[in-house]
C-alpha cells in the first residue's frame, strides 16, 4: 500500500510537471523516483521462479517471462539488453579492456540512477510501462503471492490505470536554455502555487509575524532542521562552488537524546567566503532515497546538527582507546552533544583540519605541534596530579594529559573578554592555557574562566563552584537578551508611531465585515437618506461604502457626495441650484475661452499645412518654408505634431471674387468652421450635451469672421508639366495680418502651450479604453471636452498621459460633461500631485518601504537582496492610476469608492494599503520564484484585469488594523 501511495504522488507530480513546464525531461528527479515507486510495486510479492533464482535483477527476470507470452514486452526485452550491452561495452572501455570489431553505437547519457531503474524507465519512454502492468494484473496468479499488490482486486487495477497518463507523454533528452532558464507567465506561477499550497494552510499570507522578537536559535541545536530540500542538503555536504569541504568522517557516533542509543552520522567541516560549519547528519538520511514518501518527514531531521564554529569557543577532547571524543562549547555556556570518533587517530586530524581551516584569522589554544614526516600530533602536556601526591619524577614524566581543552581565538580581532588580558599578562611566552591549568594557578584560571563567561563578576572571590558560574552566566545571558529584546520593541514600535502614525486615522476599524455593513450602500439606504437626511449619520453612509461598496444603481448619484461636488447635508434645493445654475455657467465659461483659442490653433494649422503642400507642388524646399512658417512655433515638442505624410491631405480651394468668400469644397463653411459631415474632429461647431442648448459663441465668431482664408488651388500631383502656380507672396501677407488680428486676443506663449496640450489629449482619448462600450465616438468627444476644459483651467501644469485614464471611469459612471468636469477636478485636487510636476509619488515609494519592512520583514529581505528593488517602482502605475490599469472597470469603481470612503473611515492613504495588499496576495509566489525586479513587473503587467478585488479589499482592511493596532500598541 506505501508502495501504491508513493506511485500516486509521483505521477501526481510528473502530470504536474507537463502542465505547468509544457514538458518533462527524462532526468526529472521525479522519473527517476517515479520508476523506484513503480518498481516498488511490482515486485512485492513476486514468486520466486517468477524472479529467477540466478538473476539478481528481478525486474529483468520478470519482464523477460513475460515477454514470452507479451509481444511487447519482448520487444521491450530486447531494446534494454541492446542498452545494457552498451553500458557493459562502455565500462569495459573505462577500464582498459580492448574493444574489438564492429562500431557500437553511442550511448546514451545515462546517470546511475537511470541505470539501476533502465528496465521501467525504458518500458515508459517506450509507452507500454502500462500495458505491461496491466497484462501482470490480468495475469497475477501466475506470478504473484496471494499478499501481492497486483493480486489486490482493488490496488491492482488502480496502479495499471495510474500508468496510462505518464505513458501519454512526451518526453524530451534536449538541454536547452528553456530547460535551464525559465521564464514561466504569471498563469503558470499562480498555478503552480495552488497546487502546491492546496495541502498547506490557509491563515494570512504574512509568514513572518510583524514586531516579534525572534527567536535566536542556538547554531547546531537538534531543533535545527535543514531550511534546505533533503536532497539539496545531502548534496551541500559534499564539494561544490560555495564552499570547500575541509574535512569529512562516517561513523561519527552522537547521542540525540538521553533516552536513546548513540547513532552513526556522517561529520563533515565545510568553509565559505565567511564562515565556517560543522555539520553532522545521521548515516538513515545520507542513505535514505529522495523518491521516499517519508524521507523529508523522517524524523532522523530532528537530530541533525549544523554548528557555526565563530560561535564556539571551547573544544574539550577525551582520547580513548575505542577513538576519541569531542565536546564543542558555546559562548553562552551550552554544550553540544558528545562528537565520538572511531578508532585510528581521526579525532587528532578532526582537529589538525580545524586548525588548518581557521588559519590566518583564528587558531587552536594550545596549539597542535608538528613533527616532520608525522603531521600534526597532541601537545605534550602533563596531568595535573592531586596536592600532596608522592608520585616520583618518572612516573609524572610518563603520566602525559590525555584529555585536552582547546580554545577557539581570533588574534587579531578584539577580544570581548577583559579577564584573558590580564591572564595572558601572568602567563610565560608560548604557555598555554592548559599548560597554565597544569602549573597548578588555579585561582588565575578560574578567573580568566569567571571573565570569559560572565564578564560582570570579575570582582567576585575565586571559591565559587564553577556550577555556580554556570548558572550565573546563563541567567544574565537570559536577562540581557530580554532586556535587548524589549528595547529594540520599543524602538521599534517608536518608529512606527513616528514615521506611520500619519497613514492611518486613530480611531481602530476591524478588518470584519459587519453583518449589517455587508452589502454596502444600497438603494433603500440612499433613498431613506435622500428623503430625510437625518436618518443617516454621513460617517455611516462612508463606513457602508468602506466594507461593501455601492450599488451599480445609485453610484451616479452617490459619487458626487463622495468627490465633494455635493455635500453630505444638502438639500434637493441646494443640489439644484449647483447643478442646474452655477455649474453650467462655470462650464460655459471655460468651453467659450479654448473654444476661442481652439480656433486660432485650428487655422494656424491649416495655413501652414497648405502652404508647404504649395511649396511642395512647386518644387520649391519644404524644410526651409516650414522653418519660416513655423518660427513662432519653436517651442513646441517634436513629439506632439506628426508629419506632413501622416497628416490627412486638407483640400483648400479659396477664391476671391469681388471681396466675397465663396464655399470652401470640403465641407469648410465661410466663416471657417468645419460642417459636420466633415469629418474633422475640431469642437469649432460645437454642440453642447449634458443639458445645455446649442448656441454659438459671439467671441468665436467675431474672431472667426475676420479671418481672410485663401490661397491658390493645390495640384492633384506633382510634375513637370504643371503650370506654375500664381504668386502667392501677397495673399500670404494678407493671411498673416488677419492671423495675427486674431492671435492679438491671446499671448503666443499661451496659445503655443495649448497647441501642444491639444494634440497630447486629443492622441491620448482616441486611444483611451478604445475595446470599452463605453466609448463610441461621440463619447469620445465628450471625453476630450471635459479633459480640453480641465487643462485650459491648468494650462501651467498641463496635460500629462495618463489623465485620461482616471476621468473615463468617471464618464462611463455619470455620463454628464458638466457633472464629470466639476468630479474631475476634484479628484485631481489629490491626483495631481501624483503626476511629474508633483512629488507624491516619492513619498509613496518611502512609506511603502516602511509598510513592507516592517509588516513583512521576510518579503522586504528578498526584494533587498534580489537587486535591491525595495525603491518600488513597479508601484508606480498603481499609484499614478489609483490602480485603473490593474482592473476591470467593475472593479475600479469598487476600489475608488473604497478609497474615498477610507479617506474618512480609516486612512486617508488608503492607496498604499491596497498596493500593499496587491503585494502580500502573491508574496509566496514572489518568495518561491526568488524574484527579482524584472520579474515582478513582468508578473504584475500580465496579471492585469485578473486580481481578485474583494480579497485584495479584505486584505487592505486586514494591514490598517495592523497598523493603526501596532500605533496604539494593542
Amino acid at each position: 500500500m506505501f508502495s501504491l501511495t508513493a506511485s500516486v504522488l509521483q505521477v501526481k507530480q510528473i502530470m504536474e510537471e507537463a502542465v505547468t513546464r509544457k514538458f518533462v525531461h527524462e532526468d526529472s528527479s521525479h522519473i527517476i523516483s517515479f520508476c523506484a515507486a513503480v518498481e516498488c510495486c511490482v515486485l512485492f510479492g513476486l514468486k520466486r521462479r517468477a524472479a529467477g533464482f540466478l538473476r539478481s535483477n528481478k525486474i529483468a527476470a520478470l519482464f523477460m517471462k513475460v515477454g514470452k507470452s507479451f509481444p511487447l514486452a519482448e520487444e521491450l526485452c530486447r531494446k534494454v539488453q541492446d542498452l545494457e550491452q552498451l553500458i557493459e561495452n562502455a565500462r569495459n572501455q573505462a577500464q582498459g579492456v580492448p574493444e574489438n570489431v564492429r562500431k557500437v553505437p553511442k550511448l546514451p547519457n545515462l546517470s546511475p540512477q537511470a541505470i539501476r531503474h533502465l528496465w521501467i524507465r525504458t518500458a515508459l519512454f517506450e509507452k507500454v510501462l502500462d500495458k505491461i502492468v496491466h497484462y501482470l494484473v490480468e495475469n497475477s496468479s501466475k506470478y504473484y503471492e496471494k499478499e501481492a499488490l497486483l493480486m489486490d482486486p482493488v490496488d491492482g487495477p488502480i496502479l495499471a490505470s495510474l500508468l496510462v497518463g505518464p505513458c501519454a507523454l512526451e518526453y524530451t533528452k534536449m538541454k536547452t536554455a528553456d530547460h535551464f532558464w525559465t521564464d514561466p507567465s504569471a498563469d503558470e506561477l499562480v498555478q503552480r502555487h495552488r497546487i502546491h499550497s492546496s495541502h498547506c494552510r490557509q491563515d494570512s499570507p504574512t509568514k513572518r509575524p510583524a514586531l516579534c522578537i525572534q527567536k535566536r536559535h542556538s547554531s547546531g541545536s537538534m531543533d535545527d532542521r535543514p531550511s534546505l530540500s533533503a536532497r539539496d542538503y545531502v548534496e551541500s555536504l559534499h564539494q561544490n562552488s560555495r564552499a570547500t569541504l575541509l574535512y569529512g568522517k562516517n561513523n561519527v557516533l552522537v547521542q540525540p537524546r538521553d533516552d536513546m542509543e548513540a547513532i552513526p552520522g556522517y561529520l563533515s567541516l565545510h568553509q565559505t567566503a565567511d564562515i565556517m560549519a560543522l555539520k553532522w547528519t545521521p548515516n538513515q538520511l545520507m542513505n535514505g532515497s529522495v523518491g521516499d514518501l517519508d524521507y523529508e518527514k523522517s524524523v532522523y531531521w530532528d537530530y541533525a546538527m549544523t554548528i557555526r564554529l565563530e560561535e564556539i569557543v571551547y573544544l574539550h577532547c577525551h582520547q580513548q582507546d575505542s577513538g576519541g571524543t569531542v565536546v564543542l562549547v558555546s559562548q553562552d555556556g551550552i554544550q553540544r552533544p558528545p562528537l565520538r570518533f572511531p578508532r585510528g587517530g581521526h579525532l587528532l586530524q578532526f582537529l589538525s583540519c580545524l586548525e588548518n581551516g581557521l588559519l590566518p584569522h583564528g587558531q587552536l589554544d594550545p596549539p597542535l605541534w608538528s613533527q616532520r614526516g608525522k603531521g600534526k600530533v597532541f601537545p605534550k602536556l602533563k596531568k595535573r596530579s592531586p596536592q600532596g601526591s608522592s608520585e616520583s619524577a618518572s612516573d609524572k614524566e610518563d603520566d602525559e594529559a590525555t584529555d585536552y581543552v582547546f580554545r577557539i581565538i581570533y588574534p587579531g580581532t578584539q577580544t570581548e573578554f577583559a579577564g584573558i588580558a590580564a591572564l595572558n599578562r601572568g602567563r610565560v611566552p608560548g604557555e598555554s592555557l592548559q599548560a597554565k591549568l597544569d602549573h597548578g594557578d588555579q585561582s588565575q584560571a578560574e578567573g580568566m574562566h569567571r571573565s570569559i563567561f560572565c564578564p560582570h563578576v570579575l570582582g567576585v572571590s575565586v571559591g565559587r563552584a564553577p556550577l555556580k558560574l554556570l548558572c550565573d552566566n546563563m541567567k544574565y545571558q537570559i536577562l540581557s537578551r530580554a532586556f535587548y529584546g524589549w528595547l529594540a520593541y520599543c524602538r521599534h514600535l517608536s518608529t512606527v508611531r513616528t514615521h506611520l502614525s500619519a497613514l492611518v486615522n486613530h480611531n481602530i476599524v476591524s478588518p470584519d465585515v459587519p453583518c449589517s455593513a455587508s452589502a454596502g450602500l444600497t438603494v433603500d439606504i440612499w433613498h431613506r437618506y435622500l428623503q430625510d437626511s437625518s436618518s443617516y449619520e454621513d460617517q455611516e453612509l462612508l463606513r457602508l461604502i468602506y466594507y461593501g461598496g455601492i450599488q451599480h444603481e445609485i453610484r451616479k448619484a452617490v459619487w458626487p457626495f463622495l468627490l465633494g461636488h455635493y455635500q453630505f447635508g444638502m438639500t434637493e434645493a441646494e443640489r439644484k441650484e449647483v447643478g442646474e445654475a452655477v455649474l453650467p455657467a462655470q462650464q460655459l465659461s471655460v468651453l467659450t475661452e479654448w473654444l476661442g483659442c481652439e480656433a486660432i490653433v485650428r487655422q494656424r494649422e491649416k495655413e501652414s499645412h497648405a502652404a508647404a503642400l504649395a511649396k511642395c507642388s512647386s518644387g520649391a524646399s519644404l524644410d526651409s518654408h516650414i522653418q519660416r512658417m513655423m518660427h513662432r512655433d519653436s517651442t513646441i515638442s517634436n513629439e506632439v505634431f506628426e508629419s506632413v505624410d501622416e497628416v490627412e491631405q486638407t483640400e483648400v480651394d479659396s477664391q476671391l471674387e469681388d471681396g466675397k468668400q465663396s464655399k470652401i469644397p470640403n465641407g469648410t463653411v465661410p466663416n471657417g468652421t468645419c460642417s459636420p459631415d466633415s469629418g474633422h474632429p475640431s469642437s469649432q461647431n460645437f454642440s453642447i450635451t449634458s443639458g445645455f442648448s446649442e448656441r454659438s459663441f459671439s467671441n468665436e465668431d467675431s474672431a472667426l469672421e475676420t479671418t481672410k482664408s485663401s490661397s491658390s488651388s493645390q495640384g492633384k500631383a506633382a510634375g513637370s508639366d504643371l503650370p506654375a502656380p500664381p504668386d502667392t507672396d501677397g495673399v500670404q501677407q494678407e493671411k498673416l495680418q488677419g492671423q495675427d488680428s486674431l492671435e492679438g486676443e491671446f499671448p503666443p506663449e499661451l496659445l503655443d502651450m495649448y497647441t501642444v496640450n491639444l494634440h497630447r489629449i486629443e492622441k491620448d482619448v482616441q486611444r483611451c479604453d478604445r475595446n470599452y462600450w463605453y466609448f463610441t465616438p461621440a463619447n469620445l468627444e465628450k471625453l476630450r471636452n471635459v479633459m480640453c476644459s480641465y487643462i485650459w483651467q491648468h494650462i501651467e501644469i498641463g496635460y500629462v498621459q495618463g489623465m485620461c485614464d482616471l476621468l473615463a471611469p468617471l464618464l462611463v459612471i455619470l455620463d454628464d460633461e458638466a457633472l464629470a468636469f466639476s468630479c474631475f477636478t476634484e479628484l485631481m485636487k489629490r491626483m495631481n500631485q501624483n503626476f511629474p510636476h508633483g512629488g507624491a509619488m516619492d513619498t509613496h515609494f518611502a512609506n511603502m518601504r516602511s509598510l513592507i519592512q516592517i509588516l513583512d520583514s521576510e518579503l522586504f529581505e528578498l526584494m533587498h537582496q534580489n537587486g535591491d528593488y525595495t525603491h518600488f517602482y513597479f508601484c508606480y502605475r498603481w499609484f499614478l492610476l489609483d490602480f485603473k490599469r490593474e482592473l476591470v472597470y467593475d472593479d475600479v469603481f469598487a476600489v475608488w469608492e473604497t478609497i474615498w470612503a477610507a479617506a474618512h473611515v480609516s486612512s486617508a492613504h488608503y492607496v498604499l494599503f491596497i498596493a500593499l495588499a496587491l503585494v502580500e496576495m502573491y508574496r509566496d509566489i514572489i518568495l518561491e520564484n526568488n524574484m527579482d525586479f524584472t520579474d515582478i513587473i513582468k508578473f504584475f503587467n500580465e496579471m492585469a484585469e485578473r486580481h481578485n478585488t474583494k480579497q485584495i479589499l479584505k486584505l487592505a482592511r486586514d494591514l490598517v488594523y495592523k497598523v493603526q493596532t501596532l500605533i496604539e500598541n494593542k
